[in-house]
């Protein structure tokens, strides 16, 4: 699929119910992971955008975080996690764009949304992101380091992300990943980003 074909909810929707989902690990992502895992305060407002199966969100909220809030524009990635999850609070579940999505988080973590939305909507969540977050606020997570021939997912680099993202945060760490799964071992960047 080339960048100009329409990734709409019904496209989502369909990967999902399709089980056409080979991004999925099936677990939470290593690099992620060992970020939250030296994370002490458990009250930090945390957002997981494009959550999709939601691997991280179930991670976090098995360790004690309480204040998680997973958003998916395609529902059936959502229900699918609350049937996993009763008891995670239904309240932070949010079936939306992240474009039209409001509040204000300490922390974003990034794991599928960047990779998988168009190309030519990256600066747009540069800055939705940016919006979202408190002041000293994060965005941490993993991109991908390398060019594809098509997606999605839509690679990239360094340089193109710095462009979109050294305008909006500091103490920018952008870095290539040392604990990727095997697959994509030398195609991940891990980012930590300050606003």
């Amino acid at each position: 699929m080339n960048s100009s074909k329409k990734l709409t909810q019904e496209y989502w929707n369909i990967r999902y119910l399709e089980g056409a989902t080979g991004w999925d690990m099936g677990k939470v992502s290593p690099p992620i992971k060992g970020y939250v895992d030296q994370l002490e305060d458990k009250t930090i407002l945390i957002l997981i955008p494009g959550a999709g199966n939601s691997h991280e969100v179930e991670y976090l909220h098995r360790q004690g975080f309480t204040n998680v809030h997973l958003l998916d524009y395609a529902e059936t990635p959502m229900k699918l996690f609350c049937d996993r999850n009763p008891d995670f609070p239904k309240k932070h579940v949010h079936i939306e764009d992240l474009f039209t999505h409001e509040g204000r988080y300490d922390l974003i973590l990034e794991q599928t949304l960047f990779c998988a939305i168009n190309p030519i909507l990256r600066q747009k969540y540069a800055d939705k992101v940016s919006d979202l977050l408190a002041e000293n606020g994060k965005l941490v997570g993993v991109l991908f380091g390398c060019k594809f021939e098509e997606g999605p997912p839509f690679g990239g680099t360094r340089d193109e992300y710095l462009s979109y993202f050294s305008s909006l945060f500091r103490g920018i760490e952008m870095n290539p990943c040392y604990n990727s799964i095997e697959p994509r071992s030398g195609k991940e960047l891990f980012i930590n980003l300050e606003k």
